[in-house]
């Protein structure tokens, strides 16, 4: 046998055995196959090309720790749970979490079965963190989002630099980057930057052939919608740019009797996850969300992605229409566009990239806010509540979140999206201590008991609890609930730690005065220009009449002598108008050969030609102004022989 052979065998068994599937879908193995020959590898795979087995596979067949590294802690949390669901031991570690969580995750994975352990980019920057990780024994460094490293990427970062010295730590282990979306200079740079020993490239094509394309000039996008979803069925996602929005258009379309929800991350962690539910279970066939829907989120059967709005760039608009039809079967992925749009765009490109002063006075006001003195904030994070900061400060919020965006770039401070970390405890006695525990109250000895029927692990390390399940079996609130895990907490019988949703901002560095922030061109100026152009790409897609609408997609991202789709609305009206030439032609050779015939009164003509009498008409118009035909004296039409 050979080594693709026996490693084909084995993925395969591991595939069914933990996954389900009994087979690859195209790309995987091809990936799995180089990383377990140890070669540095760069997977570029389509949002719903089953990124996350590349590296779950070949890991569960090495010796070791893969490592994570990820921006999105909804989908590091989510990948952590499904991978415990399975009984393979997963961790992660994100801003947000305690020193104590963060403590007993280090020690299992060094002396513990860990097999994935999920970071967020700027742990990285901890010099403490990385002497803990150089204990590990790591057999494959795996990183999503990969785009995030490139300074051409849409979403540069850079805590993601700091994984260069991840690789110095184990320099003869292979690295696995991931992204769903590259141009030509973000493969390039990526692989530079994670030094890659020899280049390696598995790249799935861009072109989604069951995925139509369609773009619909609106003046009234409400109307359009109505329309859209009228004449398509099945499961459907309607993408907007506001919070507001979701709702509102969301009400519109159940007022028109068209089942719909919404869904943004200002809802609550317990809503979200309900109303997602009911949409995965085809209880609402229409979801209205911001961006924040989707990562993650895998449903094959959804027939129709409606962008309400334009995205800021090609990278993101694929993404997000790719959620469509990811079954193989028909789909489309319909975007509403007018006039208004291109103001909105010009617009959005003042308030992504405020003039310099109001970003320095934005992380001035950051400071105050966080009441750091200069000197201080260094490796520490802060709870952050974006509204609250702009209020107290009178900024408008847009402007004031993309300064900090910015800054973040500048490698200042980091800005966490929203975490949603449920109720955590961990018991600190081992079980015979406490069962003999005495509180004084059988409410304390019925939560325990509960608790641990419920949650396995509680000994070992802080475990998730839904506090709201446990109040309700108990019957009592949850505010006292947690006042009896406080006091067990303050008897040091266990460990607690209340739900807590909200961002989170990291300071990279202490405090500057404001004279020492200083904007790169690199980080400023020209990434202002690059991100103009991604607008521009964004908005002659939504514009162009005249090329393939997949073909401009796939070109985007380097793909040449891409045909036409054939089934774009683009490439309908090419058809359309290439019909109706063909047909003109068709019904002027007829009327001429008629008058060829004999000398014909033009209304009998018109009666004895079976086509609309508008096109006979106008053949006849064409044939008189090209002095193919005459009338003579009697009124009839003749052939010019001349």
């Amino acid at each position: 046998m050979s080594l693709n052979e026996f490693i084909l065998n084995k993925s395969e068994e591991i595939l069914n055995k933990y996954w389900g599937y009994n087979c690859f879908r195209p790309l995987q193995l091809d990936i799995i196959n180089s990383i377990i020959k140890g070669n540095d590898t760069l997977g570029l795979m389509p949002t719903g090309g089953g990124k996350s087995i590349t590296f779950q596979v070949p890991t569960m067949q090495m010796n070791g720790i893969c490592l994570v590294v990820t921006p999105l802690i909804a989908l590091m949390k989510d990948q952590v749970e499904n991978l415990q669901n399975k009984n393979i031991s997963a961790k992660a570690i994100y801003t947000g979490l305690s020193h104590k969580e963060i403590s007993n995750t280090i020690n299992q994975c060094i002396y513990g079965d860990v097999k994935f352990l999920y970071i967020s980019p700027e742990r990285l920057g901890s010099s403490p963190f990385l002497n803990k990780l150089g204990q590990m024994n790591i057999c494959l460094l795996a990183i999503d989002e990969a785009h995030c490293i490139s300074q051409w990427g849409y979403d540069f970062r850079p805590s993601y630099l700091k994984i260069s010295e991840v690789r110095n730590l184990f320099p003869k282990v292979p690295i696995l980057a991931l992204t769903a979306t590259a141009t030509i200079d973000v493969v390039e740079d990526i692989q530079e930057r994670l030094a890659f020993r020899t280049k390696n490239v598995f790249r799935k094509s861009f072109e989604r052939s069951n995925l139509t394309y369609v773009v619909r000039n609106a003046q009234d996008k409400d109307k359009q919608l109505l329309r859209i979803l009228g004449k398509t069925t099945g499961t459907a996602i309607v993408y907007v740019r506001s919070r507001r929005k979701t709702k509102e258009i969301a009400d519109f379309l159940n007022m028109h009797n068209l089942n719909a929800t919404y869904y943004h991350a200002g809802l609550s962690y317990i809503e979200r996850n309900r109303r997602q539910e009911l949409w995965m279970a085809d209880r609402s066939r229409i979801i209205v969300a911001t961006n924040a829907f989707g990562m993650g989120i895998d449903k094959p059967d959804v027939r129709l992605v409606v962008h309400f709005d334009l995205p800021d760039n090609i990278e993101a608009y694929f993404q997000e229409a790719g959620r469509a039809g990811r079954d193989e079967k028909n789909a489309y992925a319909v975007l509403l566009y007018n006039s208004s749009d291109d103001k909105k765009l010009k617009k959005r490109l003042a308030d992504t990239y405020p003039d310099k002063e109001t970003i320095i006075n934005t992380y001035e006001a950051l400071s105050n806010y966080l009441q750091l003195a200069e000197g201080e904030g260094e490796g520490h994070s802060f709870v952050f509540d974006m509204r609250k900061f702009a209020r107290n400060f009178k900024l408008n919020i847009i402007q004031a979140y993309s300064s900090l965006r910015i800054l973040q770039r500048c490698g200042y401070i980091e800005l966490t999206d929203e975490v949603n970390n449920p109720t955590r405890i961990m018991f600190n006695v081992n079980r015979d201590s406490l069962y003999s525990y005495d509180s004084c109250d059988a409410k304390h000895e019925e939560i325990i008991k509960l608790l641990l029927r419920t949650y396995s692990g509680l000994f070992v390390s802080f475990v998730g609890i839904d506090d709201e399940l446990i109040a309700e079996k108990v019957s009592i609130s949850k505010e006292k609930l947690y006042e009896y895990l406080v006091l067990m907490s303050k008897q040091k019988v266990l460990s607690f730690i209340p739900r807590v949703k909200t961002p989170y901002v990291f300071f990279v560095e202490p405090r500057l005065p404001k004279s020492y922030i200083k904007l790169s061109n690199d980080v400023y100026k020209n990434r202002k220009q690059r991100f103009k152009d991604k607008l521009e790409h964004m908005r002659y897609y939504a514009s162009s009449s005249h090329k393939c609408r997949s073909a401009i997609l796939v070109e985007y991202f380097g793909e040449n002598d891409v045909l036409d789709c054939g089934k774009c609305d683009v490439c309908l009206d090419k058809k359309r108008n290439k019909k109706s030439l063909n047909d003109e032609k068709s019904i002027k050779d007829n009327v001429l050969k008629r008058i060829v015939e004999e000398p014909i009164h033009p209304e009998k003509l018109v009666d004895s030609i079976d086509e609309q009498t508008d096109y006979v008409i106008n053949a006849i118009t064409y044939l008189l102004e090209e002095e193919k035909v005459y009338y003579n004296s009697e009124g009839l039409l003749c052939v010019n022989k001349e």
